[in-house]
């Protein structure tokens, strides 16, 4: 039996995808499931049930001897919150609670990360310096909350037998119509572009970019899941591991792609970035990915413009799930 938790959320329910692709069909499902936005996401996969995340620790200690692996995706992701206390409750000690568990009773646990935790890349983007860790300076909440359990999980003496954290890049992709402001750029360049034709970026704030060339590294949701397939199919070591594509595009490239994808004459137009995270913006990210790929996972991925054309001609254009 493997659970995956977040399973409702846009990571979380491509996950479920493609496990079921995969011939996995015996999971348990966790997550709030209040949100009836959210749960279409959930539409026509297989699971063989549901527990509200409030509910998993308790039904854990009852069943571990039932369980087989967890994928631990869920996690409070809104970059633009600062309530410190919502991010400590959701993703540091609810995942520190998982992590006991799996410790206690021998389960195998991968759980998210997040490249939030690099902050302004002041010590670059690589993940084989576990040490380095302790240098980070997040930018936000949510960082802090992400960057303060992995540096919980590295002290910890008592582990599961097995654990990987995926420090996950910019991801877009299909089931992130409930996230509202926080979803990708490509799905909000969609919508601009089919309301008007046009698409507004941020402007740049910072001397050493223009305006549209803000550099992330874009990961294509299907690639995420493709690699923590891998990782319960192929023991790697323990640790934390980048999870991106290894190679940064500007918004100017995602941005093109979209109308490219959608067959519209290209008109952009840039707008300050809000004052809220004007000053917690990254400019720069880019996974370094020689760790994972020395732990086997040698598989392409898909570049920005095929992710991007997938995701707009055959999900957001046909308004279907993953």
């Amino acid at each position: 039996m493997l659970i995956v938790t977040g399973a409702a959320g846009f990571i979380g329910s491509c996950l479920v995808s493609e496990l079921n692709r995969a011939g996995f069909e015996n999971i348990i499902i966790s997550d709030d499931f209040t949100d009836a936005e959210k749960n279409k996401n959930l539409a026509g996969k297989k699971y063989t049930q549901k527990i509200n995340r409030d509910d998993l620790a308790a039904w854990l200690e009852a069943n571990a001897n039932k369980v087989e692996f967890i994928f631990h995706i869920g996690a409070r992701t809104d970059t633009t919150l600062f309530d410190v206390a919502t991010f400590n409750k959701l993703n540091l000690h609810y995942t520190q609670t998982l992590w006991n568990l799996c410790a206690k009773h021998n389960i195998p646990l991968v759980y998210a990360s997040s490249a939030a935790t690099y902050g302004l890349g002041e010590f670059g983007y690589d993940d084989e310096n576990e040490s380095l860790i302790e240098k980070l300076k997040p930018l936000n909440p949510y960082g802090d909350s992400k960057n303060d359990f992995d540096k919980w999980a590295l002290k910890q003496s008592t582990k599961p037998p097995y654990w990987v954290g995926l420090k996950f890049f910019n991801v877009y992709g299909p089931n992130e119509f409930h996230k509202g402001r926080m979803a990708s750029v490509i799905f909000h360049a969609f919508n601009q572009i089919k309301q008007n034709g046009r698409v507004k970026l941020f402007r740049s704030h910072n001397p050493n970019y223009n305006d549209g060339g803000q550099l992330r590294d874009f990961i294509y949701v299907k690639d995420l899941c493709s690699v923590i397939l891998f990782l319960y199919q192929h023991k790697v070591a323990n640790g934390i591991y980048n999870l991106g594509t290894g190679k940064a595009r500007t918004f100017l490239d995602l941005a093109k792609n979209t109308f490219k994808a959608m067959g519209v004459p290209e008109q952009i137009d840039f707008i300050d970035t809000p004052i809220d995270i004007r000053n917690k913006y990254q400019y720069f990210t880019e996974a370094k990915m020689n760790k994972l790929q020395k732990a086997g996972y040698t598989k392409p991925f898909a570049t920005l413009e095929e992710g991007v054309e997938d995701y707009v001609k055959h999900y957001l254009a046909e308004g279907k799930y993953f």
